[in-house]
């Protein structure tokens, strides 16, 4: 029975990380730019996001294995669960967890920025003058990428050296999950200071741009206006089209025979150029209307205008979850700051959990009828992770207030797009931290696991609740260690807590900040009407003309060079 459980649970975490790998590939197609789109930095984009959300959809594996392994109602371990049973299940679980962490650093310090300078490194003229080889753009990427591996093999030897708390007084270090928690293994303890100072990266971005997206993402659901209303913006665009029209004939009538005025001449001017915008837009217009498209475009745009109750009623349904879960983070977070008992010397780790926490809650009942809670907490992540993307396209990519990059659907660049896949990957682990730590941290650490409070008729044996059941109780981290396992991604981040305060302290607060933020969002987007970008769309419009314009050109001094030489250029378009 145990080994059936066990198989069907890591069939279920293949099923939802491929699921998970079609959702980052259809977030890449969506915001690159078609016109300049790479094989490079398209694999690497959605190779990072899929390992990405793998590493946090491991969570529920951790609490299914490990749960698996007692008896909620008697408070005990299975017979069949025996310590070497129960070691080899976390053995298991830590190479997958140090894999994955490892293959997310990896990409995100080292093949992230190669590919990034691999793009920059392309060059069309020297590529179609061959001038420039692929061996060449290879060596001139590493050059700059090495800059990177020094810097990770300076965090990791920073890491191995690098002197962990040493203050050990307090009532806390007698308990065993504590104690357990201490690393004196050099090689771990690099790779859990390589992975906090990460973490604590992806806070700052978490912060700004996670906290901005959670509750714009239901927002816009509820609030947003059409992308582009075709039969309103055809016929505001045909009006304005009939009327420049008409006056440029006014002037012409008016000035015939005679030379401009000079005030005339400007205001021409001007409608001449007002009359090439409007084209633009009603070209646009008959695009979004599904005009010269095939049957599939128009029945999806019909399909979308016959839906937009249900995105209505889910955007509803998501400003639900995400107030929800807000209050869930508050009341942990006030939980912590109050009741640790060692505050900032542990990251304010909690021994019991005082205050009540609904989406706590939720998973703890849900996890004793798996995949339930697996279900849960991947819709969970995927709304996480659609905020992050959300705050990370309205913000764009900055430094303080310098916008760098644009993320916009069908006109990212590839630079921007691997810049946004790196931040994402700081953001994730700083989802990862939070999911653990503070919106779900019973669930997260113990399960559905409880502990028989009364004491055992031998040494050795395990308590009997069996005629007690009011005896049972949830496990905490007071609890015996024998009879309560915790899992390993919760001991792992409490561990670079604890041995590294530092990045506990930041990492804590900086949850109040992400609150903070996120009312403010949230209160602003309320009372803020969304209004339609005409300026961006004609922007749009004008590079796809000018496009056109130069692709026409292309072809007119291919087909001239094709006349002189008597040769065809197969590789004209």
């Amino acid at each position: 029975m145990a080994a059936l459980q066990f198989t069907f649970t890591w069939i279920a975490y293949g099923v939802v990380v491929a699921l998970f790998m079609l959702v980052a590939a259809i977030f890449v197609f969506i915001y690159q730019e078609p016109r300049e789109r790479s094989p490079a930095v398209t694999i690497v984009a959605i190779i990072t996001l899929t390992s990405l959300l793998a590493t946090v959809l491991l969570l529920p594996v951790d609490i299914a294995l490990i749960a698996s392994t007692s008896s909620p109602k008697l408070g005990r371990k299975k017979d069949w669960a025996t310590p070497e049973r129960v070691d080899s299940i976390l053995l298991v679980l830590k190479v997958v967890y140090y894999t994955l962490y490892s293959f997310d650093a990896l990409l995100c310090l080292v093949v992230a920025p190669f590919t990034y300078f691999w793009f920059e490194e392309y060059d069309d003229a020297a590529e179609g003058e061959s001038c420039q080889s692929p061996g060449e753009r290879f060596w001139a990427a590493l050059k700059y990428t090495t800059v990177f591996i020094v810097l990770v093999i300076i965090l990791f030897l920073v890491g191995f050296f690098a002197p962990i708390a040493r203050d050990r007084e307090g009532e806390h270090w007698n308990f065993d999950y504590f104690k357990d928690l201490l690393t004196e293994n050099h090689g771990e303890r690099a790779l859990t200071f390589a992975l906090g100072l990460l973490i604590t990266l992806g806070t700052a971005l978490y912060v700004f741009y996670t906290a901005s997206g959670v509750f714009l993402l239901p927002i816009s659901f509820i609030k947003s206006a059409p992308s582009i209303s075709a039969p309103s913006l055809a016929a505001t665009t045909a009006s304005a089209l009939d009327a420049n029209r008409e006056r440029q004939r006014q002037l012409d009538g008016r000035n015939t025979g005679r030379a401009l005025s000079a005030k005339d001449r400007r205001e021409l001017e001007q409608l001449v150029r007002d009359e090439r915008t409007l084209v633009r837009r009603q070209h646009l217009a008959a695009e979004a209307s599904g005009e010269g498209k095939t049957w599939i475009i128009k029945t999806w745009t019909k399909t979308q205008a016959v839906f937009r109750p249900v995105k209505l009623l889910g955007g509803i349904l998501l400003i639900l979850v995400a107030i929800l879960t807000w209050v869930s983070m508050l009341l942990t977070s006030i939980d912590k700051a109050k009741n640790s008992i060692c505050k900032r010397h542990c990251g304010y780790l909690l021994t019991h959990i005082g205050v009540f926490n609904p989406i706590n809650w939720i998973f703890v009942k849900s996890a004793e009828l798996f995949p339930v809670d697996y279900v849960i907490i991947t819709l969970l992540v995927l709304i996480f992770f659609s905020s992050s993307v959300i705050g990370i396209a309205a913000f764009g990519i900055r430094f303080f207030w310098v916008k760098i990059f644009q993320i916009r659907k069908g006109h990212t660049s590839p630079q921007a797009l691997l810049m946004a896949t790196v931040m994402l990957t700081l953001i994730v682990l700083a989802i990862n931290y939070s999911l653990v730590m503070i919106v779900a941290p019973q669930y997260a650490t113990f399960g559905s696991q409880t502990i028989c409070k009364t004491p055992p008729k031998h040494p050795g044996a395990q308590p009997d609740c069996s005629k007690h059941p009011e005896l049972v109780r949830p496990c905490s981290e007071r609890s015996n260690g024998d009879i309560c396992t915790p899992s390993v991604v919760s001991t792992f981040l409490n561990r670079v807590m604890v041995n590294f305060p530092f990045f506990g302290v930041v990492c804590f607060w900086a949850q109040f900040a992400f609150l903070g933020v996120s009312l403010v969002v949230l209160v602003t987007a309320m009372f803020r009407t969304p209004k339609f970008n005409e300026a961006q769309i004609d922007e749009d419009a004008e590079a796809e003309e000018e496009e056109g314009l130069l692709s026409s050109v292309g072809r007119r001094l291919g087909a001239t060079r094709e006349d002189i030489t008597g040769m065809i250029d197969y590789t004209t378009p």
